[in-house]
């Protein structure tokens, strides 16, 4: 009996982490504290960078999916969580967004009870939203529509599968938001103008929504697949479709901050970068930090005194 309590492993928690969608201001406080807190991170693509600065103590591991690109597979990545569970107390499955929004939080959540590990969720400001926003497209108005439906870009793929979108019903939202939209896009408007949308209903595409440098193409469901080519958008992107999107020109905010679009390099000493940084994003700039001044004390400066008298 006292042996197999001595053998029993103590299992770690494994925290499901939504990162938001880009903008580290969308971060959570909770995700920030578990990041603080982690000793291992298994982080996606779509992860800013600077979000792992808050996990400087911890082991960082890349887990993240890129189109056209082999990648570790989900099945691979629920059983590091299991391994790291084995061995570390705090571990953080850090992901773009929010977990349960086509993160496939609750396919690691299951694989996490079934195993009996305990988990958190702490969901993260979804790219479904905040995107939008950032864009000046909010996806409910009184005078446009009062609800949305948010659809995963790969749909055109879910035909074949067992789960496939009920094109039929999704004409009649109002508001639709295709996530991970891009390489589907020609296929998934083929389909609602097929169903019987409206091929003039406006439509935009947002590329790296909330970063400084996000582009939104506006059109219509006919013609934004040959404007998001010419633009040469690619992912990450979120589409949406309805006429909520023509608030667009008045409601955009994000573009016209001052600095929007400029990349700016920070080479005050190092201490000092996060202010100057901060006042640059809070302006819409992006910031590259390279710190090349050192301010040290000296130690006898009575040569000095001599010169300034």
């Amino acid at each position: 009996m006292n042996r197999k309590k001595k053998n029993r492993i103590k299992l770690g928690k494994v925290y499901l982490v939504g990162a938001g969608p880009g903008d580290v201001g969308l971060l959570t406080l909770r995700a920030k504290e578990c990041l603080e807190q982690a000793e291992i991170v298994f982080y996606d693509s779509l992860v800013n960078p600077e979000i792992l600065r808050f996990s400087s103590q911890a082991k960082l591991f890349h887990v993240g999916k890129k189109p056209y690109r082999s990648h570790i597979s989900q099945k691979k990545i629920e059983n590091l969580l299991i391994a790291a569970a084995k061995k570390y107390q705090n571990i953080v499955r850090l992901k773009g967004g929010d977990p349960f929004i086509f993160g496939r939080g609750g396919e690691e959540g299951e694989a996490l009870a079934k195993n009996k590990i305990p988990f958190e969720v702490v969901p993260g400001v979804t790219s479904a939203i905040a995107v939008p926003a950032y864009a000046g497209i909010p996806l409910t108005h009184r005078d446009f529509g009062s609800s949305v439906t948010f659809v995963t870009g790969h749909g055109y793929q879910e035909e074949k599968r067992k789960e496939a979108i009920d094109w039929n019903a999704l004409v009649r939202e109002r508001t639709i938001v295709f996530l991970m939209g891009v390489q589907g896009l020609n296929e998934n408007f083929k389909h609602l103008t097929s169903h019987g949308l409206d091929p003039q209903t406006p439509a935009a595409m947002i590329e790296w929504g909330t970063y400084p440098f996000q582009r939104t193409i506006t059109g219509t469901i006919s013609s934004l697949p040959s404007l998001v080519r010419k633009s040469k958008i690619s992912s990450p992107a979120i589409a949406v479709v309805g006429k909520i999107v023509r608030l667009r020109d008045s409601l955009k905010w994000f573009e016209k901050k001052p600095l929007f679009g400029k990349r700016i390099l920070v080479t005050r000493a190092a201490e000092d970068l996060s202010l100057l940084s901060n006042q640059i994003k809070r302006l819409g700039g992006e910031t590259l930090e390279f710190p090349s001044i050192a301010i040290q004390s000296i130690g006898n400066k009575s040569h000095i005194d001599q010169a300034i008298q």
